[in-house]
């Protein structure tokens, strides 16, 4: 058996490297986030509410989901009062989305819970090389829609 054999790490392609470390991250964030009390679409959605109260439109297309979509996670986090809608005051057609106290401490415990696993992840890169790879990765073309992923 040869080394590469032997060894549990992906091929040296980038796209590769970038699929294998990204499914680690996942499972890591997403056991953070769980312990949390969060899906995860859940947390990116108060993460985005605490900038402030934003139209429900806005909301799903700043988070890139469809608005069905949307109405189901706002729907969960409106039941455990994590978040709040109510009619815009200025066009009753529209509602406006904003977190809660209780939203905020939610998120409060995903951010401390996340924190510790991107400590962990990025341990060994300094502030600069993370600033670096921040650059990079917002460099690369992963937009889904320029791709019949599975198709």
């Amino acid at each position: 058996m040869t080394a590469a054999q032997e060894s549990p790490h992906p091929p040296q392609r980038l796209g590769l490297l970038l699929a294998w470390h990204g499914s680690i991250t996942e499972t890591r964030m997403k056991k953070a986030l769980s312990a949390a009390g969060l899906p995860p679409r859940h947390a990116m959605t108060l993460m985005r509410l605490e900038e402030g109260p934003i139209s429900q439109r806005a909301l799903a297309e700043g988070l890139e989901v469809d608005p069905s979509v949307l109405v189901g996670i706002l729907n969960d986090l409106e039941g455990e009062g994590l978040a709040l809608r109510r009619r815009d005051p200025a066009d009753r057609r529209r509602h406006n989305v904003a977190i809660t106290e209780a939203g905020s401490a939610a998120l409060a415990k995903t951010n401390a819970a996340l924190d510790e696993v991107e400590l962990s992840l990025f341990a060994a890169l300094s502030q600069q090389d993370q600033d670096a790879l921040r650059s990079l990765l917002a460099r690369i073309d992963s937009n889904a829609d320029d791709f019949n992923c599975g198709e």
